[in-house]
């Protein structure tokens, strides 16, 4: 009798638990009460499963938008480059010997045919003196001989000798000439001397260097692109040039040499411009940036790169449209400081999402915010 009881009290526990069971799983289910129901068609409740735009709720997307502008787009190349003097030349002397005289200050400008280092010349002065007396009496007798023989008194073979022993001391004397001109450095171009390493007094060797001479009114350009631009590179090109010495100053300069050897390890083209250095605010040897502008177009739709989606068949763009996101596929063209031309797909004025692209669908209803209105709901 006792197990009998035992039995049904225990039917009854779970006969209850189970009541318990399902009447917490309708309760779950059910729509609470006065709850506004979603108006179908025809006014009623709307059916059951039906698609609801929009995340739980129907709240719109906090998305952030610019508007598509028609803006100008350059299409360049940049590079790096260095600057070297229109004309550099370092001085050495041809002939051994002391240095008598130093005519220049360091780092001073100089003009074409200055004299910048004298050596002791006392030995070809004295030779061009003597080689000079020798050209004289040459002439005199060359002169006379020429009155005897003109009077019949000598023979022409006699004549002839004293013209050639003439000509002997002329060369002589432009021999003792060049002699001592090679104890006068001059210099071959104006520009500015560097900084010597030579005191008055100090004998020098053949071909010691003794001081560096740098033309830096123009500064050639060398610099290196890759052989892409090959078909887009003419001589008499403008370039932007510009120096981290200098900041925020920008140099014009032109094309003027396309090397026609393209490298072969690196595939690139050397090319050399020039510029106009007048001021002497640059220097040889400097690095810089150089911009080659090839073409300005305007009336170009340029969008933020991050508000492209890509995709397998083309990327595109969320348009919002009256308060929604619309998919819209575009055709891109350059790309230029994180901004992408749109060729197709797009017009000037169209809103389109910048961010929060990621949780959209088609159709799916969006809130343009600014920085200021995520500035205040990340305080609150």
């Amino acid at each position: 009798m006792s197990s009998r009881k035992n039995r049904l009290l225990v039917v009854a526990v779970a006969i209850v638990g189970l009541v318990a069971v399902a009447y917490f799983a309708y309760t779950g289910f059910r729509a609470p009460a006065g709850a506004k129901t979603t108006a179908g068609p025809a006014g009623g409740a709307a059916a059951p499963g039906a698609a609801r735009p929009g995340p739980p709720g129907g709240f719109p997307l906090p998305v952030e938008t610019v508007r598509v502008e028609a803006s100008e787009l350059v299409v360049d190349a940049t590079a790096v480059g260095s600057l070297r003097s229109n004309e550099s030349v370092v001085l050495r002397p041809e002939i051994a010997g002391r240095i008598a005289s130093i005519n220049f200050k360091d780092g001073a400008a100089v003009s074409k045919g200055a004299l910048l280092v004298a050596l002791d010349a006392a030995t070809q002065s004295a030779e061009l003196d003597q080689a000079r007396a020798s050209l004289a009496l040459a002439q005199a007798n060359y002169q006379r001989t020429q009155d005897l023989f003109a009077k019949k008194f000598v023979s022409g073979q006699a004549l002839d000798n004293t013209q050639a022993a003439l000509k002997v001391q002329e060369a002589a004397v432009a021999l003792a000439q060049a002699r001592l001109d090679k104890t006068r450095l001059r210099a071959p171009f104006s520009g500015v001397v560097g900084i010597r390493n030579i005191s008055v007094g100090d004998y020098v060797k053949e071909g010691q260097e003794l001081v560096n001479l740098e033309d830096i009114a123009t500064l050639k350009v060398d610099f290196r692109l890759p052989e892409a631009y090959l078909g887009q590179l003419r001589p008499g090109q403008r370039l932007e040039v510009s120096s981290d010495a200098l900041p925020g100053q920008v140099f014009t300069a032109v094309l003027d040499a396309i090397d026609p050897l393209v490298e072969a390890s690196g595939r690139a083209i050397s090319l050399r411009a020039s510029l106009s250095n007048g001021e002497r605010l640059l220097r040889p040897g400097m690095f810089v940036r150089v911009r080659l502008i090839f073409e300005r177009r305007t009336d170009v739709l340029l969008i933020p790169e991050q508000a492209l989606v890509p995709d397998s068949k083309a990327p595109f763009v969320y348009r919002v449209v009256d308060g929604q996101a619309k998919r819209a596929p575009v055709s891109t063209g350059l790309r230029r400081a994180a901004r992408v031309e749109i060729v197709e797909g797009l017009k000037a004025g169209d809103e389109i999402v910048t961010a929060g692209q990621l949780k959209l669908r088609d159709g799916a209803p969006v809130r343009a915010v600014g920085e200021d209105a995520e500035s205040a709901g990340q305080g609150k």
